[in-house]
């Protein structure tokens, strides 16, 4: 790494975390902030400003949920469509798939209106021979009217576009010299890859997000100046790598996940430092519980990404699975008398009942603030001086304890056990159901909540351990310091694989590793070296779905020794991983080419975050305090988690503090501390 600091923001549903690493120094910082809802941009510079910045930086990392929000929240630009005639429904026909699975309810809202999708003629048949060339006159003509309606963003979908992108480029030329504004996507140039409707999705959704993402990116920039900033600004994207303000302007459809992704890179990396392959990732803010999967020190990248029901992404994403469980989901009985935990969030405004800030229904917070395992009188962040345990006990009485008969202690119990029951479904779907092994895998908690569940988690999965990260509320943080500069591509190729052009297919793969090459040095990051990685999306043929199959070939004096034998070879082993067997006499076929370019950084030295030299347990120790476990009071030990020295053994009951983040050791569960300032927390 250079001498000047980085930081790495991270903004959340409740708070914005920062950690700042100067490698001159060797030495870091970490701030916690009340995020702002609505406009992020305020908490993002209070934070930096907590850190004494940004003027001096090197450099900003930024890991957002606007992109995710937008989405979810349905707060997207009013967006028109400019689409081949006789295929302006595909939007809507999605893949004819159901909200509900067991039976015919459920609505799907299409992000655009069926009035602001416009039909041109123009045909490209699948051979990339264009039939009929597009009528620019119809194309400018729908262009005008769309503007008129009021939309903000245009998404150009034609079929058959992945096999050429001839009648797709000028109509673009056609439209960004009408439109006011660069708002504009074409399928050609974001996903040129053959499958209708994800094709279609992905660039509607990427238009969708580029006025809100543009203009967030652009009050952020304008700060930053005006603060001093003269470094460079970076965005997480989804795939778990770093890309340029400019490419998520282009492509913002790959910051969908770039919040929840830059806590699994942090988890990967503290994990395998610590000597653990495998690990689940459980990250718990103040609104969801977002779980992923590290296997053989690896994150589970996925092709594409379902945001919201028939909200799809095609772009390579870490595989997060993630449920409406977090601090602030509020607690509540339901019509059949069920206690349900969220999905619905108090968020920051109001907050927990706790926070004393107008909110008066229950959520998970408060039933660990009633509990005893939140400290009242030390609220993680700093921005309130107490928190009213009185309030939030009120409040589970009246809307949890008296519904089902239960008095204010049982009913903050029942609480957390339902939280609990859901996150360990959530580890079970990506774990037992995917054929893992869950006492082979460590739970890697963090957010502001991860570790106050843990240890139930430990025991009602039957998890190997825990490893606690030394900062867990600002691990997302940490990840957007750490992450490498990463851009993917994709090209449909469509081909057998028995006697396939090994020459042709050699001098597409240069062309795409150039391409890419090109775009992580523009980010303008200090990498040590730049990485190309080729995957083949192959099936036997007749069979839909695709495998991906990594390519051990590299580029190296212009050519990267591609052959049939390989390409063969390479196609055998990851079916038979996939499938345990294989389908001797059926032909084989290459769908796609998928090229990543990876700009590796500078390793992050994680014993900088090692507990002081000089660290004692005495020095630690804290006293005790009564917490509720298991229908009854413990005496727990408290320490200040910070203090304690590498090896040293905490046993259950006992509450960890730290800034932003408490960590609880359950009875029974005992917690060692490791080199690296990491909580070990296994069985007794």
């Amino acid at each position: 790494m250079s001498s000047a600091p980085i930081v790495g923001v991270d903004v959340g549903g409740t708070f914005t975390d920062l950690f700042l690493y100067d490698p001159g120094t060797a030495s870091f910082r970490t701030a916690k902030v009340p995020s702002n809802r609505g406009d992020e941009a305020v908490g993002f510079m209070n934070g930096l400003r907590a850190l004494g910045g940004p003027a001096g930086f090197e450099a900003i990392v930024h890991g957002t949920t606007v992109g995710t929000n937008a989405l979810l929240e349905r707060k997207g630009a009013k967006l028109g469509v400019i689409t081949t005639a006789g295929f302006r429904d595909v939007l809507e026909m999605r893949r004819r798939d159901r909200r509900n699975t067991w039976g015919l309810w459920g609505e799907f809202l299409p992000i655009t209106d069926r009035d602001m999708r416009f039909e041109v003629p123009e045909r490209t048949l699948a051979d990339g021979t264009v039939h009929t060339a597009v009528d620019i006159a119809a194309v400018e003509a729908a262009a005008r009217e769309l503007l008129a309606r009021g939309a903000e963003a245009c998404a150009i979908v034609f079929i058959n576009a992945y096999a050429s992108g001839v009648n797709e480029a000028a109509a673009a030329k056609a439209v960004r010299a009408i439109w006011p504004t660069p708002h504009v996507s074409v399928s050609s140039e974001i996903l040129p890859e053959i499958r209708e409707f994800e094709r279609a999705s992905t660039t509607a959704l990427n238009a969708y997000l580029q006025p809100g993402v543009a203009s967030y990116l652009g009050k952020l920039e304008g700060a930053l100046e005006s603060a001093g900033f003269g470094g460079r600004f970076h965005i997480v994207q989804s795939n778990g790598g770093i890309m340029s303000t400019a490419t998520a302007r282009s492509v913002p459809a790959r910051t969908a996940l770039s919040g929840p992704a830059a806590g699994v890179i942090a988890a990967a990396a503290i994990a395998k430092a610590a000597g653990f392959e495998n690990a689940i990732t459980c990250d718990l803010g103040g609104t969801s519980f977002d779980v992923s999967l590290v296997a053989g020190g690896e994150m589970a990248l996925a092709a594409q990404a379902t945001i919201d029901f028939g909200l799809v992404i095609r772009s390579p994403m870490i595989e997060i699975t993630t449920i409406g469980a977090g601090g602030g989901s509020i607690a509540h009985v339901d019509r059949g008398g069920l206690l349900q935990v969220g999905p619905e969030s108090a968020g920051s405004r109001p907050g927990p009942v706790c926070y004393g800030q107008g909110n008066t229904r229950p959520t998970l917070t408060d039933a660990n603030v009633v509990l005893g395992r939140i400290n009242a009188d030390k609220p993680i962040g700093g921005a309130l001086a107490r928190l009213d345990v009185e309030g939030a006990k009120a409040a589970l009485l009246h809307h949890v304890g008296q519904p089902l008969g239960l008095d204010a202690m049982a009913a903050a119990e029942a609480v957390v056990r339902v939280a609990n029951a859901k996150m360990a479904g959530a580890i079970r779907l990506v774990s037992i159901e995917r054929g893992h092994d869950p006492q082979k895998f460590v739970a890697l908690p963090f957010g502001g909540g991860g570790a106050l569940h843990v240890g139930a988690l430990i025991k009602e999965v039957g998890l190997q351990a825990a490893l606690v990260p030394r900062f867990p509320g600002v691990t997302s943080a940490i990840g957007c310091v750490i992450a490498d500069v990463r851009h993917d591509q994709v090209r449909t190729l469509n081909r057998n694989l028995d006697g396939i052009d090994a020459a042709a297919l050699d001098q597409r793969m240069v062309e795409e590793a150039t391409a890419a090459r090109a775009v992580v040095e523009a980010a303008g990051l200090p990498v040590e070296r730049i990485e190309i990685r080729f995957e083949l999306d192959m099936h036997y043929a007749g069979q839909t779905h695709t495998v991906g199959v990594p390519l051990p070939v590299h580029v190296k004096n212009g050519t990267t020794g591609v052959s049939e034998a390989i390409i063969r070879m390479a196609f055998e082993a990851a079916y038979q991983t996939a499938f345990s067997r294989l389908l001797p006499g059926l032909g084989i076929r290459i769908v796609s080419l998928r090229t990543a370019a990876i700009g590796i950084r500078p390793d992050f030295d994680l014993t900088a975050l090692a507990p002081p030299k000089d660290a004692t347990v005495e020095g630690a120790a804290r006293g005790a305090r009564q917490v509720w476990f298991d229908g009854a009071w413990h005496t727990a030990t408290v320490w200040s988690r910070l203090d304690l020295p590498e090896g040293s053994r905490v046993h259950g009951p006992a509450i960890l503090e730290q800034g932003d983040a408490t960590v609880v050791v359950d009875p029974d569960l005992v917690a060692r501390t490791d080199r690296f300032g990491n909580l070990i927390i296994e069985r007794e």
